[in-house]
C-alpha cells in the first residue's frame, strides 16, 4: 500500500511508541453510531426515467461490482452531491 508523507510519519511515530491507540468513550461511541445510522438511513423514495441504454449500463456495472443497481445509482448520486464525483469538462 502506498502512503503519503503524513501517513508514513504517523505510522513511524506509532511504531516508535510515540503514539498510543485509545478506545472511544461510551458517549463518543454512541455519537458515532448515531451518525452512522443517519448516514445509511434512506428515508425518501424517488422515481426517475432513464434511457434504456443507460439503465442497462448501470445494471452491468452493478453486476460487475456485485451489488444491486439501485444501490449503485444511490451511491453515485451521493458521491456527486458530496463532491466526490465530478463532471468531466468537455471541449
Amino acid at each position: 500500500m502506498k502512503m503519503d508523507k503524513e501517513e508514513r510519519e504517523i505510522l513511524d511515530a506509532y511504531d516508535k511508541g510515540k503514539l498510543k491507540l485509545s478506545s472511544p468513550s461510551k458517549k463518543e461511541r454512541d455519537k458515532i453510531q448515531s451518525m452512522a445510522e443517519q448516514t445509511f438511513r434512506k428515508d425518501r423514495r424517488v422515481t426517475i426515467r432513464l434511457y434504456d441504454h443507460d439503465l442497462k449500463g448501470v445494471q452491468k456495472k452493478a453486476m460487475e461490482k456485485g451489488m444491486p443497481y439501485q444501490t449503485l445509482i444511490s451511491a453515485m448520486i451521493h458521491q456527486y452531491v458530496e463532491g466526490d464525483l465530478v463532471e468531466r469538462q468537455v471541449g
